[in-house]
């Protein structure tokens, strides 16, 4: 029988996922490995929504203010970085709790990635760019004549998948399809998937919340200090690509916020309906979680 034990808390962005996996980390006297992709750079702090100064404090968090925006980091870099993170844990601790929502760190830390070979950084670069120009509409155009496997497989709503399935057509010169050959990878430690449960009414009015917390605690300023570097794939963003548009003269700046705020929902409805698609995941109301996570440790 598995000795080790790790706690996964996913779910949407706002759902309250940070707050359940610090109660979890101080019951068990354990610590948090992050499963943010944007939360691990040093440079974005309030879009980000990252945990505060204060709950940083209260329990040891692995994979938040980490990395620079000017290193590129991939599911499979993650999937290294939180494994090494867990083995450090289990050094002193026979339980680790994972927190984050994005959905294919989560998978590669559970389940494993097929390797894809290394994408030259000008392709990435030409994609960005003309994203950057022409929006979501032309990248789905492009899958669609590039890659039409991923386009009819993949989940063509959501620029950054789509973005990473056109370098792999583009560098590879085979489908991101045929490198995902689903074969997952045996972990010696046991996995417990928690995904917090919220209704979407209540989801969508924290969103609303929080993003204008975010203006009021200098969204503009952090965003207006990225600007310059607004190329890179780390701010390739829900809130500061849309601050970035307002500073273009795109968009007024209550449109950028307002934007914010539908493409955060937008973001959310995604995650739900990526974490819904694994069986594994048990879907609970925050203040239920403490308790059957209680009871699952006691049967390992």
């Amino acid at each position: 029988m598995k000795q080790k034990t790790c706690i996964i808390i996913c779910g949407p962005t706002a759902s309250g996922k940070t707050g359940i996996a610090i109660q979890l980390a101080q019951y068990f006297n354990t610590q948090i490995i992050s499963a943010d992709s944007r939360q691990c750079f040093k440079e974005l702090n309030i879009a980000v929504a990252k945990p505060s100064m204060q709950e940083l404090l209260a329990v040891k968090h692995y994979f938040i203010n980490s990395h620079s925006i000017e290193q590129n980091f991939t599911a499979a870099d993650y999937e290294k970085y939180a494994l090494a993170a867990a083995d450090e844990i289990f050094t002193k601790n026979n339980i680790a709790v994972v927190c984050g929502g994005t959905g294919l760190y989560l998978k590669a830390f559970c389940d494993g990635l097929d390797d894809i070979p290394k994408i030259d950084e000008n392709i990435k670069i030409e994609i960005i760019e003309k994203y950057n120009l022409h929006g979501l509409p032309w990248l789905q155009a492009q899958i669609k004549v590039e890659d039409e496997l991923y386009f009819v497989q993949g989940e063509i709503q959501n620029p950054q998948r789509v973005m990473r399935a056109l370098e792999v057509i583009r560098g590879t010169g085979k489908s991101i399809v045929h490198h995902q050959q689903k074969i997952k990878k045996e972990r010696y430690f046991n996995i417990i998937k928690i995904g917090v449960e919220t209704e979407r009414e209540v989801l969508y009015s924290r969103i609303n919340v929080r993003v204008d917390n975010m203006i009021d605690a200098g969204l503009e300023m952090e965003a207006k200090i990225l600007f310059p570097n607004k190329i890179l794939n780390a701010l390739q963003t829900v809130g500061y690509r849309e601050m970035f548009e307002y500073f273009e003269g795109k968009l007024t700046k209550q449109k950028a916020f307002n934007l914010i705020k539908q493409n955060t929902r937008h973001y959310a409805k995604r995650q739900v309906t990526w974490f819904k698609k694994d069986a594994e995941i048990i879907w609970l109301t925050n203040n239920k979680i403490l308790e059957y996570c209680k009871n699952e440790i006691i049967k390992t």
